[in-house]
This record gives structure tokens, C-alpha cells and sequence, in this order.
């Protein structure tokens, strides 16, 4: 059943992706606010993922587990019988709240379930290909569900197994906490969440509103001001939710800039590809599912490849290696237009970016626990998942923001030279996906600059921490 928490959150992860196109057209959800389908998610689970594992660990995982999973049954079912947006988007963030209460007391449960190395060993690598088989599963099931039964059972299908989860769990899991002192750093987490929302939501209103608009500059300046409270605060607290020590390192805030700008760069790829290829190109969901296969392809090929070379390059060659491979996976997205193909446009880049992002993985989680003190570990273990879906959330946000402008840009410099509006706004719209698509490659490379110059840990130094960083 702790297999099972790991396949829902990532199975809900990329799941909806396939089911966005019917659902925005079901509920009436305007191109601006359509991120919120994927940001409500990955900005609550990202945002309390540190703050999830420490009331996991205090108040008894298998308690904050039980609760995670029967809150998810409750905010998937919410979510799957949604009738406006708003619903349907409180539903996703709730889906991320009770996701970063679950995911940490799992990963908590099987350090103290299987203790006996060998066990254990075996144990991580279940969770591990469960983690990345997950993501292939979720858009194989999100393109059936969608396309023969309806957008809603991608989010109702999780109810009953996490249901059977919980039920599983309270019989078979033993309670474990951890000793220490118990306080919570609500603070820290009220203002960088609050601080975080406030972002995205500048972003959407910048694509509505223009970035010049009182609304925008008031969200943005507000996002500021509580993101900035939120580091005041964390250098006062005696317990911080993220401590400065563990990101002020250049090996390991490089491996954490690094994974916040991947998620950046990555998240809008997934919306703005599932698009194209259902409305530009006429895929059903079920085959717009199958063509995302080959990112998870590409990702297990460089992730074989990186275990081989990390030993004899160290971490700097790779990440940087495999981020410059990224950014060009995403230059050659740029191609894409009206009448071109899957085959000769979209597969090559899949391949290209998921090898990429594959061969940077592995050693990116082993730099951000390089040097890291035992007390710490499991802070930074977290944090290369939490920047990662931070990541995604102002990523997605923000290209979305930069496509819907980029659309009314193209409609008001080629109207007048259109020979239908049907013709100009698939023209518009294309156009726009190249447009997110160079920001997203600039976003990689960005990257693949801060590997290359803030990380400077050896081969031996990286390769001591070898398994410790679980994605989760």
C-alpha cells in the first residue's frame, strides 16, 4: 500500500494532462486560467512537502499517511464530480496538500518498515520503478479514461484505491514517530505558499490583464513582499521549514536552482505538446498518450547511461551534458507548424529532451545531499522534489502567460492579411506553442549554466550519496 501512495501521486501528476483539452472545453475554463489545472496541484504539494514530513514524523506516519490518503480519495472525488472551475481547481490543490502529507510519511514508513539493508534495498527499488513507470501508466489511463468513459474518471479512478490503501494500511502498517521537539514552522509555510500563489496568480492576471495592470503589479509586489517575509523568517526561526545552511552550499544550491528551472522549462512542455497534438494535430486522447511514451523511453535510456558514467565524469559533465542535450530536444520543438508531423517534429525532440533529463537526474539528487549533515538530510532529499514542482508551478504559469500573449500578438499583426480566422488562429496558436517553446529551452540552458559553474563536488564526494535523494 505504500507502492500504491507513490503510484497515485504520479499517476495524478500526468493523468489530467491528457484529459485537459476535454475538461477546459467541459467546465468552460478560458486560456489563461487553464494552468490552474496543473499549477493548484503542484504549487500545494511542492509548497508543503517539507512541512507534510515534519507533522508526518511527529505527529505518527502512519496516521498522517491514512489521513494523506483518505484526503486524496475525498479531493479526487471532488474533483472528478466539479462543476465549475473553481471546484475543480480547489479540488487539485487539495489533491497536493494531502499528496505532500502522503508521500513523505511513505517514504518515512519504509525507512523504519525494512530495516535489514538487503530488504530495504529491494524495497526503494519497487517505490523507484513505481516512480518512473508511474508517469507512462498515468498517460496511457488518462488517454483511455478520456477517450471511453470521460474526463472526470481520470481524477474519480484515484478515490477507490486510495481507499483500499487506507483500509490496507490501518490493518497492516505499524505506528512510528520520531523523538525531538515537535514544533511546526507555520509561519515559513503560511508565506511561502501564500507568497507562491500570489506568483502564479500575477502571471494569470498578466495574460488577462497585461502586465501593467494594477491587479498584476499588486499580485506580483505581494509575491514579493511574503517571499521575502518567508526568508526573514526562516533565518529567525530556531526550527525553520527549509534551512538556510542546506541551499546555501554551491553544490547543493546548484543542484536545487538547477531542478527549479528543469520544472520551470518542462511542466508547460507537457500542457502546450497535449494541445498541439489533440487540437492541431486531431490525436484522440488515447493517442496523444501513446506519443508522450517515448519521454519516459528517453528518461529510463539516460538514466541507465548516467549510473554507467557517473563513477569515471562526476556530476558537473553529466548535468551539464545532459541539460545542453534538453535545450536542444527543445530547440527542435521550435519546428513545429500546422501540417507538420508527429514522427518528423515532435518524436525526435521527445527522445532528445527525456535522454537528456535522464542522464541529469541521477546526478543532480546525489550533488544535493553533498556535504549535507545527517540532521539536514532529509530536508534536502525533499527539496530537489519541492523546487521541482515549484518549478513546474511558475513555469507553467508563466508560459502560459507568454503563449496567450504571443497569440493575440500573431492575430493582430497577420488579421489583415488572413484569408479566413480559422486558418489565422491555428496559425496564431502554433505559433505561440514555438514561442513557450524557445522560453522553455532558454529556461534548460539556463540551467545547464548554473551546473556547470556552481557545481564543483568530485566524483567520489558525489557518488557517497549514491541512492540517498528519493524523488517522491
Amino acid at each position: 500500500m505504500i507502492a500504491v501512495s507513490q503510484l497515485l501521486i504520479v499517476l495524478d501528476a500526468t493523468i489530467v494532462n491528457i484529459a485537459l483539452p476535454t475538461a477546459q472545453k467541459a467546465l468552460h475554463i478560458s486560456d489563461a486560467d487553464r494552468q490552474w489545472m496543473i499549477t493548484a496541484y503542484t504549487l500545494a504539494f511542492g509548497g508543503l512537502l517539507l512541512l507534510g514530513g515534519r507533522i508526518a514524523d511527529f505527529t505518527g506516519r502512519k496516521r498522517a499517511f491514512i489521513i494523506g490518503l483518505l484526503g486524496f480519495a475525498a479531493a479526487s472525488a471532488l474533483g472528478g464530480l466539479a462543476t465549475t472551475a473553481f471546484m475543480l481547481f480547489s479540488a487539485r490543490a487539495l489533491q497536493g496538500a494531502f499528496g505532500a502529507l502522503m508521500a513523505p510519511a511513505a517514504l518515512s514508513l519504509l525507512t523504519v518498515t525494512f530495516t535489514e539493508p538487503r530488504e530495504r534495498a529491494r524495497a526503494f527499488g519497487v517505490y523507484g520503478a513505481i516512480a518512473g513507470g508511474g508517469g507512462a501508466v498515468g498517460l496511457l489511463m488518462g488517454g483511455l479514461l478520456t477517450e471511453y468513459a470521460s474526463w472526470r474518471w481520470t481524477l474519480l479512478v484515484s478515490t477507490p484505491i486510495a481507499i483500499i490503501a487506507a483500509v490496507a494500511a490501518a490493518r497492516f502498517i505499524g505506528e512510528s514517530r520520531a523523538e525531538g521537539n515537535t514544533r511546526y514552522d507555520l509561519p515559513g509555510a503560511l508565506t511561502s505558499t501564500a507568497g507562491l500563489v500570489a506568483l502564479v496568480y500575477g502571471f494569470t492576471k498578466a495574460s488577462e490583464d497585461g502586465w501593467d495592470s494594477p491587479t498584476t503589479i499588486g499580485f506580483l509586489v505581494a509575491a514579493v513582499l511574503l517571499l521575502v517575509a518567508f526568508v526573514v523568517i526562516e533565518l529567525r526561526s530556531s526550527h525553520p521549514l527549509l534551512p538556510m545552511r542546506v541551499i546555501l552550499d554551491r553544490n547543493r544550491g546548484g543542484s536545487f536552482l538547477a531542478a527549479l528551472l528543469i520544472g520551470s522549462g518542462l511542466f508547460g512542455v507537457f500542457l502546450f505538446l497535449t494541445f498541439y497534438l489533440q487540437i492541431t494535430l486531431g490525436y484522440s486522447a488515447l493517442m496523444t498518450g501513446v506519443a508522450f511514451l517515448p519521454f519516459t523511453l528517453g528518461i529510463i535510456l539516460g538514466a541507465g547511461v548516467s549510473a554507467q558514467l557517473q563513477t569515471r565524469l562526476g556530476p558537473r559533465v553529466l548535468m551539464t551534458g545532459g541539460l545542453l542535450m534538453s535545450t536542444i530536444g527543445m530547440v527542435l520543438l521550435t519546428r513545429i507548424g500546422v501540417d507538420t508531423g508527429f514522427w518528423t517534429h515532435v518524436f525526435p525532440a521527445e527522445l532528445v529532451i527525456s535522454f537528456g533529463m535522464g542522464v541529469t537526474f541521477g546526478p543532480m539528487s546525489n550533488t544535493a545531499l553533498v556535504g549535507v549533515a545527517d540532521h539536514d538530510a532529509g530536508v534536502a532529499s525533499a527539496l530537489i522534489n519541492t523546487t521541482q514542482q515549484i518549478g513546474g508551478s511558475l513555469g507553467t504559469a508563466l508560459l502560459n502567460t507568454i503563449f496567450t500573449s504571443a497569440v493575440a500578438a500573431y492575430i493582430v499583426d497577420h488579421q489583415a492579411t488572413a484569408s479566413d480566422p480559422a486558418s489565422l488562429t491555428a496559425a496564431a496558436t502554433v505559433h505561440s506553442y514555438t514561442v513557450a517553446f524557445w522560453w522553455s529551452a532558454a529556461l534548460i540552458g539556463l540551467a545547464a549554466i548554473i551546473a556547470f559553474v556552481l557545481i564543483k563536488a568530485g566524483r567520489e564526494e558525489a557518488n557517497a550519496n549514491a541512492g540517498a535523494a528519493v524523488m517522491v
